[in-house]
């Protein structure tokens, strides 16, 4: 049964403050408010022709894989099948990259405007078909519809400032060492872009890397999550529909042969550039791969952010920040707050403070449904991940003080949002992502020390912290070893802000006028005989 038959099974919307029946005597009450079960409600799309089923967009069409095999995508909230697409391999793979070299050669010298103008009739399509968009990322990614209606309107938000970007892109005038010479340079747009997003914003992270490639004039060959890849196909048809050329923008998708896939995008030389946002461990195999034709990389890879909030902090904001940066997603953003350090003299008034806001403010449930605030896990894989961290924290010594605890009741990929105290350094969460939906608050003593513990990892994508005083915010943002810091503030994401990291969180940055730079390449021109004497 798929998400567009009128057939759907109902569940209750009533909601039950009740004792988890996981819950040990050991263990506090956890109050949660949740749906009694997570059925399936999706509504149908408004328009049926975005949901692009056994088909991916090349050259300007839609086509299968020349195999004929295909995968299924399933709803995370139900496990019920929503449909099948391509399992496009090597053969399939390269007649997109040949398509997108064909298309390079006349998009390449558009003007600037003819392609804002092409990025800005997207960018409409996109707000005219929101609410298809939202209800697709919702239904293959989990979020509620609240977070999904966001990140539309987030994703095409990088449409429409990439085509205010791209009438400006100058060059400079360089004062040349020897007389007679004249020196400028050029940008040009470095060619054919293989780009490779994952499932955790099935919108946004496509259009964030799409944008500033057409701005500048590149082609690109975008391989859909196999996790998520109908709201990228239904984007794809939007493209069409806006008119940009076909082979400028081609979407592939495969879940089984995704190495094989990305081995042909990064090892083809007509490819010049890969952009890739995931773990760091298959970022670092990319880069390897890419090495035997010396590509053009922009890396966003995993992170381990510290959140750190001084006693000197407001700290019902910093509450407030702390809940947002976290849970934004059921904490599957590599941006969400993975370590939370509280200093010790309001450790305790922020524990309790904190533990309430996520008793009694949190829904779980499917994410089509009413008033729900967090849905599920992708797979199984995460719930895993999750439960470990937490059974590692209990064994060490941490106290759950709320959740802790699968929600089996609603299916097989809930957890409960989980607070834990008495966090210490020797425990996973401490190193690894999480990726869930679980808080861990560590204590601390002093600004030196919890910088220290904050750096104490091989990754730096995003910081937090909270604080009252001046001098310490940009004392302690020049010592903090990541790409992005918030201060008094756990929500950082903006299409004008470059997003990225240092260490292993990989390196370049997407949004803003950096993320341009990361798609062209700079030609320097230098003409001779120059200053020459007017002729009498």
């Amino acid at each position: 049964m798929t998400f567009l038959q009128r057939s759907f099974f109902s569940a209750s919307r009533n909601t039950a403050i009740i004792r988890s029946r996981f819950q040990t005597k050991s263990l506090p009450l956890v109050l949660h408010s949740y749906s009694r079960l997570a059925s399936t409600m999706a509504p149908k799309l408004k328009d049926p022709s975005l949901f692009k089923k056994d088909v991916c967009y090349v050259n300007g069409e839609w086509v299968k894989a020349h195999s004929g095999k295909t995968f299924e995508v399933n709803d995370p909230a139900t496990g019920k099948l929503i449909g099948t697409c391509p399992e496009f391999d090597a053969q399939d793979t390269k007649k997109a990259i040949d398509a997108a070299e064909t298309a390079f050669e006349t998009f390449r010298h558009k003007t600037g405007r003819e392609r804002s103008k092409l990025l800005r009739k997207w960018y409409d399509l996109m707000v005219e078909n929101h609410d298809d968009l939202t209800t697709l990322i919702t239904l293959e990614n989990g979020k509620p519809l609240a977070d999904a209606k966001g990140e539309v309107t987030y994703a095409a938000n990088f449409f429409e400032w990439f085509s205010e970007e791209a009438p400006r892109i100058y060059g400079d005038t360089i004062p040349s060492s020897v007389p007679g010479n004249r020196v400028w340079t050029i940008k040009e747009p470095v060619g054919v872009c293989g780009l490779i997003t994952p499932w955790n914003f099935p919108a946004a992270m496509i259009t964030r890397k799409v944008g500033p490639a057409l701005a500048v004039g590149c082609t690109v060959v975008c391989k859909a999550p196999g996790e998520t890849p109908f709201t990228a196909l239904a984007i794809a048809e939007l493209a069409h529909r806006a008119g940009i050329p076909p082979g400028v923008v081609n979407v592939i998708t495969a879940l089984e042969n995704t190495p094989e896939v990305g081995s042909t995008l990064t090892t083809d030389p007509v490819v010049r550039k890969i952009s890739f946002t995931g773990s760091t461990a298959v970022g670092k195999l990319l880069m390897k791969q890419c090495s035997g034709t010396l590509k053009k990389l922009s890396l966003e890879l995993g992170g381990n952010a510290p959140f750190i909030v001084f006693d000197d902090a407001d700290v019902d904001a910093a509450v407030t920040g702390a809940i947002a940066s976290k849970f934004r997603s059921s904490g599957q953003t590599c941006v969400c707050a993975n370590r939370i350090y509280v200093q010790r003299g309001i450790y305790d008034e922020f524990s309790q403070k904190f533990a309430e806001q996520v008793k009694n403010n949190f829904r779980v449930g499917n994410g089509f449904e009413e008033g729900v605030t967090h849905g599920p896990l992708i797979h199984h894989r995460a719930i895993e991940k999750v439960e470990q961290h937490v059974r590692d924290a209990e064994k060490k010594g941490a106290k759950v003080v709320v959740g802790g605890h699968r929600l089996e009741s609603l299916g097989p990929n809930f957890y409960e949002p989980t607070v834990i105290t008495g966090m210490t350094p020797d425990m996973a969460m401490a190193s690894e992502e999480t990726f869930g939906p679980v808080a861990g608050l560590f204590p601390f003593d002093t600004e030196d020390e919890v910088v220290k513990l904050a750096n104490a990892t091989q990754v730096g994508l995003a910081g937090y912290f909270f604080s009252r005083d001046i001098h310490r915010c940009v004392r302690v943002a020049e010592h903090l070893e990541v790409g992005m810091v918030g201060i008094n503030t756990g929500l950082i994401s903006d299409p004008a802000s470059p997003f990225g990291g240092v260490k292993e969180s990989g390196f370049g940055r997407e949004g803003s006028l950096y993320g341009i730079g990361e798609y062209q390449v700079t030609k320097m021109v230098t003409v001779g005989g120059m200053g020459q004497p007017l002729q009498k």
